[in-house]
């Protein structure tokens, strides 16, 4: 028995659980990092091989025939090789180059998804003849992989080798910059009232209580008022960017205003008061003082607000964005899909060609997601004031 009169009985237990805890803290870390790595290795293992698309060297004759049927163009044992899609723009292309009439060349063809699956290695649905022929062309040095970009200047195509990413890209810049032209101003302007100039009482409480449990609603249930709100209500087009940015608001909305209220709170009183002391009103000391100080904190706040909207499916899936749109929108009134809308969508076909599309859409966003975060990050390191 320890007749220490300042030993603690309880000191052996104490470190016993701090040891516990401290294991289990590290453990939890250790299996994150393994459960992202694994996500990160199989979106790359299989996102890259999407953005290399195979290529034929192939003789193509230019004749009347061919000019009304682009299989016509290609001898018989090689259409079965040769991707849908290049047999249909045949004619466009033609039309371009006149001068090729009753000409016979050596042209890179596009292969189909299934040539392309087996030049690649994984697994793929061609016949005995076709893998001999595609074998042969390897040998003879008619076979290449190319950087796909189709995958990059091309909207959605029912045909798993000619479908891009590019609509569903300009589709979320468009919904992004209307998401942020409503929310930021609408955001900023609810927290400096709130913050600066609205009074304690049961209005301001509630009101802020509200803005609190906003950020706990599912997502889906912003695309149903979105859905209700603007095409119900007002009538604006389904499947716009202008709908899509505006239900991205009203979901993005309550993440602005606490984060800017936090940074107006950042703000040390004496500012306000050395303001007060020189004659300056409220008004002035808030625009002139405070917000340019807690400006950073908001942008911040914002772009994080924003990562969080950009990879948003649920809402926009309600309000039609989800739609087949091969050619890239231009302006907000026009149809448009996102990029998580188009991941969602190329998940569900069949084709194995669009597994590779699926991760290769997955690191696209990824990338946009870190890099908005890493800028989110970076703001707040440089314009950061510390008091």
């Amino acid at each position: 028995m320890n007749h220490n009169p300042f030993y603690d009985p309880t000191l052996k237990k104490r470190h016993r659980f701090n040891r516990i805890f401290r294991f289990f803290a590290l453990g939890s870390l250790i299996l994150s990092l393994f459960f992202l790595f694994i996500f990160l290795f199989d979106m790359v293992s299989k996102g890259l091989p999407a953005y290399k698309q195979t290529y034929l060297l192939l003789d193509v004759e230019y004749t009347e025939q061919s000019l009304d049927d682009g299989r016509m163009a290609i001898d018989r044992d090689y259409r079965a090789v040769v991707s849908r899609a290049w047999f249909r723009d045949f004619s466009v292309e033609f039309a371009k180059k006149p001068e090729l009439m009753n000409t016979k060349a050596k042209v890179w063809v596009l292969a189909n998804a299934e040539v392309d699956q087996y030049v690649k290695g994984s697994k793929h649905r061609l016949k005995d003849r076709e893998i001999a022929l595609v074998d042969r062309l390897k040998k003879e040095g008619r076979v290449e992989k190319r950087l796909n970009l189709i995958f990059f200047l091309t909207g959605d195509s029912k045909i798993p080798e000619n479908s891009g990413f590019y609509s569903a890209i300009v589709g979320s810049i468009l919904t992004m910059l209307v998401c942020m032209a409503v929310a930021f101003p609408l955001g900023v302007m609810t927290a400096i009232y709130l913050e600066e100039f609205g009074k304690d009482g049961k209005i301001s409480t509630l009101i802020e209580v509200n803005i609190n449990n906003l950020n706990a609603v599912p997502s889906i249930l912003f695309g149903l008022l979105g859905l209700a709100i603007f095409i119900n209500l007002f009538g604006l087009p389904r499947s716009t960017p202008l709908v899509g940015g505006l239900t991205l608001a009203l979901m993005t909305l309550p993440v602005i205003i606490v984060s800017s209220r936090a940074a107006l709170r950042s703000v040390p009183d004496s500012i306000r008061q050395a303001g007060y002391g020189l004659g300056l009103t409220k008004i002035q000391v808030v625009r002139d003082h405070v917000l340019p100080l807690a400006f950073p904190g908001m942008m911040t706040g914002s772009i994080i607000g924003l990562a969080q909207a950009i990879g948003e499916t649920a809402p926009l899936i309600i309000v039609g964005m989800i739609a087949f749109i091969p050619d890239a929108p231009s302006g907000v009134m026009d149809a448009a899909t996102v990029m998580p809308a188009q991941i969602f969508t190329w998940a569900g076909m069949p084709e194995r060609a669009y597994i590779e599309r699926t991760a290769a859409g997955i690191l696209v966003l990824l990338t946009v997601l870190i890099s908005l975060n890493t800028l989110a990050i970076y703001l707040r390191k440089k314009f950061e004031v510390k008091w």
